[in-house]
C-alpha cells in the first residue's frame, strides 16, 4: 500500500493537475494508533499531522465476544471519514464539545459504501505460579473492503486496508468471595456471592458423597468431577446487587438480571477436606484446574483455587 501511494503522490507531484481531491491511494495511517473519545466507541479515529481518519459506528458494534462481524458503511449509522486540515490537529479538534477554531477542515473525503470487518480475539494474563489466567480485555482488528468514495471528479473504489487493532477492556471478572460459603436445604446447591461486585459463585447438582459430616484422612480429600450432571460448577456477573435472599428458591428471581454465565468445563475437580470443629463439621472446598467458559470464551482458576468453606451440623 505505501508503494502505490509513493507513486500516486510522485505522479501527482510531476503533473502538477491537482484538482484539489485527495484520492484514497494516499491513506497511510499504518504507524498510527486507534484513539477513541472518553470511554465511549462510537467514533474511533487516528491522527497524523494535518490528517485525520475518523470510523463512527454505533456504541455497541465492538462487543467483547470472540469472532467475526461484518457490517455496511452507509454514511449513516456506520460512516468512514478522511480529512485534512490547515494546520495540526489535535485529539480537541475531534472529541471536544467546544472544538478549537483551529485548524480548519481544508477537505473531507466520505466513504459511501463498502465493508467494515472486525475480529474479535480475548487476550489473556497468565499467573505461573498458581498455574491460572485471566481475560484482561478483547482485540478488535478492524479493517475496510470494497469501499467507494464520493469525489467532485466522481465516485472511485479505494484498495482494501487494516484501520488497526483497538482494544476493549474486559468486564471485571472478580473472584473474590467471602470466606464461608451456604448451602440451600432442599436443592442442596453450595453458593458463594459478593455483594460489592455482583457476582455469584455456585455448585448445583453436588454429589452427596463430598459433603458428609466425618472428617477426613489427613492428605485424603473427598474429590469429584465436574461434568454435564454433576458438580455444576457456575460463575455469575449480574447488572444489580444480589443478596442471600436470591439463592434457595424455586423459581430463580428475574432480578437482578444475569450479565454473563460462565460454566466449569468438564474433567475440572472439586475436592473437599472435612475437620471437626466442635459439635459442627468445616468443609474446606479447592477447585482443582477448573476451567471456566463462556462462549468460545474460556480462562482457567489455575492448578488450586479455594472456593469457600461449609459449616454444617
Amino acid at each position: 500500500m505505501k508503494k502505490y501511494a509513493c507513486l500516486l503522490l510522485f505522479a501527482l507531484l510531476l503533473n502538477g493537475c491537482d484538482d484539489g481531491d485527495l484520492t484514497p491511494e494516499i491513506f497511510d495511517f499504518t504507524d498510527v494508533s486507534i484513539q477513541n473519545c472518553t470511554d465511549t466507541y462510537e467514533l474511533l479515529y487516528k491522527l497524523k499531522n494535518q490528517e485525520s481518519l475518523l470510523l463512527q459506528m454505533p456504541e455497541e458494534t465492538l462487543i467483547n465476544e470472540v469472532g467475526d462481524q461484518e457490517f455496511d458503511i452507509n454514511n449513516s449509522t456506520f460512516k468512514l471519514v478522511y480529512r485534512t486540515y490547515n494546520g495540526t490537529v489535535a485529539t480537541a479538534n475531534i472529541c471536544d464539545a467546544i472544538r478549537p477554531s483551529t485548524p480548519n477542515v481544508t477537505n473531507e473525503l466520505y466513504a459511501i459504501s463498502g465493508k467494515i470487518k472486525i475480529s474479535t480475539t480475548a487476550t489473556y494474563t497468565t499467573n505461573t505460579t498458581e498455574n491460572s489466567t485471566r481475560i484482561s480485555g478483547y482485540s478488535h482488528i478492524i479493517s475496510f473492503e470494497d469501499v467507494t468514495y464520493s469525489q467532485s471528479a466522481g465516485d472511485q473504489i479505494g484498495p482494501s486496508f487494516v484501520f488497526g487493532t483497538f482494544v476493549t477492556d474486559a468486564d471485571d471478572l472478580n473472584l473474590t468471595f467471602k470466606e464461608a460459603v451456604d448451602q440451600c436445604t432442599d436443592s442442596k446447591q453450595v453458593y458463594n456471592y459478593n455483594t460489592g461486585n455482583a457476582t455469584s459463585f455456585t455448585i448445583d447438582n453436588i454429589e452427596s458423597s463430598l459433603i458428609v459430616n466425618e472428617a477426613t484422612p489427613a492428605g485424603q480429600p473427598r474429590t469429584g468431577l465436574i461434568s454435564s450432571t454433576n458438580n455444576l460448577v457456575t460463575y455469575k456477573i449480574y447488572e444489580g446487587l444480589i443478596t442471600d435472599t436470591y439463592f434457595c428458591n424455586t423459581t430463580t428471581p428475574s432480578t437482578p438480571a444475569v450479565k454473563e454465565t460462565w460454566k466449569g468445563l468438564n474433567g475440572g475437580v472439586i475436592e473437599v477436606t472435612t475437620t471437626t470443629l466442635g459439635t459442627a463439621f468445616k468443609h474446606v472446598i479447592v477447585f482443582k484446574n477448573v476451567e471456566l467458559t463462556n462462549g468460545n470464551v474460556s480462562f482457567s482458576l489455575g492448578s488450586s483455587f479455594l472456593y469457600g468453606e461449609l459449616i454444617t451440623n
